[in-house]
């Protein structure tokens, strides 16, 4: 089953994937090892975990994104607006804009992107 969520740790390990790209694993290794300090076995055990959440691929010795640094947030964002305002877009907007002033230029870009997705 892919669960489309990470911790902080797992996030970092994440944007080192996202940065390089497709990556043999043992250069990730070494990457995880100059970045977070992690040993060998720390960086193949989250390997591991993230592909089965559906976050990256393991192919041949190639670790690579199975999701993209904006699809992970997407889905990340898309779940949040449905675990804490039930799925109500408006109401996410609404409690967002209680604490933040929107400015025009903000304002606009919104209104262009819904125009968009109206066509």
């Amino acid at each position: 089953m892919e669960i489309y969520k990470m911790g902080v740790v797992e996030e970092k390990f994440a944007e080192l994937v996202w940065e390089h790209g497709a990556i043999p694993s043992g250069e990730l290794v070494q990457l995880a090892g100059e970045h977070l300090e992690w040993k060998k076995s720390t960086t193949y055990t989250v390997i591991k975990k993230l592909c089965n959440k559906g976050i990256l691929k393991s192919e041949g010795g190639i670790v690579s994104a199975a999701l993209s640094r904006e699809q992970y947030l997407a889905k990340q964002s898309k779940r949040f607006v449905e675990e804490t305002f039930q799925g109500s877009l408006p109401g996410f907007l609404a409690a967002f804009t209680r604490e933040e002033t929107l400015g025009d230029k903000e304002i606009a870009q919104i209104r262009d992107l819904i125009d968009s997705l109206g066509k």
